[in-house]
């Protein structure tokens, strides 16, 4: 399962190849309580069928119906302003307080756009970052820029008569998971529901012919290689679950000296303090191994599978806010 912006560019770029004219909204600014962040976005495509969002609630649908019945011919893009007034926020179900400032594009399939969204779409398989650069004002006009710089989201240049935006599109969130047992389960049917790309990873062929999870990636090889080649980036939480050293002990090694934003092993405070021993043994330096949390998850007296899986992703989802917010 991919990112939701990974599954929007995705489709824009299907339809785009199917001949279809689509389009695109950004997020641009979200304040109160709007609940998708800037940057966040929506495609529209044939016949009003979408991927993507933008609020979670009617701003998709007046949209739509605006795009779909002709009420709204975009011919540059255009800023629109939702949930300014009382009555924006009562007839569009933004919630209380909410204000929200999108981008709406117009994109045909000539082939200098079908081009440009294949690029991010490439770059975002290869979990890489991208730039595009759309000047306001004028249809279609847009470069991209890959690989991008770390940064920030969105930017906006005003210079005389020309404003031009800057949209990074990142890899999508990524879970590792070390080990195909029963918490790994849950966390990885629970996890793709919060916007992760959930990968597991163990070399027990017996214990991945017991895996059942549908949208997982399944990889029967030792987690220090598969980390190395591909959740080393600073958008991948990487946990170690299968109680067995020999396995968990390869994956942190390699996990602890990549840029992931969350590193974690499962175990008791007892299991997690000799873990430490080891890996400090094994030449891992201090200020690596402080980066993990062992015992893993928020402190919520969890025991059962289900109850640990939620106690590792509340503990994610708090990192990967503090990450977002910079």
């Amino acid at each position: 399962m991919h990112s939701v912006d990974h599954e929007v560019m995705e489709a824009l770029v299907a339809w785009l190849q199917a001949g279809e004219t689509v389009h695109l909204a950004t997020v641009l600014e979200s304040y109160g309580s709007s609940p998708r962040p800037p940057g966040s976005l929506l495609v529209v495509g044939p016949g009003g069928a979408t991927v993507g969002s933008l609020s979670g609630g009617c701003v998709e649908e007046a949209l739509i119906d605006d795009l779909t019945t002709g009420q709204r011919v975009v011919t540059t893009p255009e800023r629109l302003d939702f949930g300014l007034t009382e009555e924006d926020t009562a007839q569009l179900g933004l919630p209380c307080g909410g204000h929200l400032q999108i981008l709406l594009e117009r994109l045909t399939p000539k082939a200098e756009t079908l081009e440009a969204f294949t690029t991010i779409l490439t770059q975002l398989e290869a979990r890489q970052g991208v730039l595009r650069h759309i000047t306001l004002g004028e249809a279609e006009q847009f470069a991209v820029e890959a690989p991008a710089a770390p940064g920030p989201v969105l930017t906006l240049l005003e210079a005389g008569d020309e404003t031009r935006l800057s949209h990074r599109y990142g890899p999508g969130w990524q879970l590792f998971l070390i080990g195909a047992g029963m918490v790994s389960r849950y966390l990885a049917e629970m996890a793709q529901a919060l916007d992760f790309r959930v990968t597991v990873c163990d070399p027990r062929q017996a214990m991945l012919d017991e895996w059942h999870v549908p949208g997982v990636r399944a990889l029967c090889q030792m987690p220090d290689d598969a980390i190395r080649a591909q959740a080393s980036d600073s958008r991948t939480a990487i946990v170690a679950l299968t109680h067995d050293p020999r396995i968990d002990d390869m994956g942190l090694m390699e996990a602890l000296e990549t840029e992931a934003f969350y590193v974690g092993a499962m175990g008791s405070s007892r299991t997690s303090a000799s873990r430490r021993s080891r890996l400090a043994a094994l030449d891992i330096p201090e200020a690596a191994l402080e980066k993990l949390h062992a015992p893993v998850g928020l402190p919520i007296g969890s025991k059962t599978p289900p109850e640990i899986a939620i106690a590792i992703l509340a503990e994610l989802i708090a990192e990967r806010r503090a990450l977002a917010a910079g």
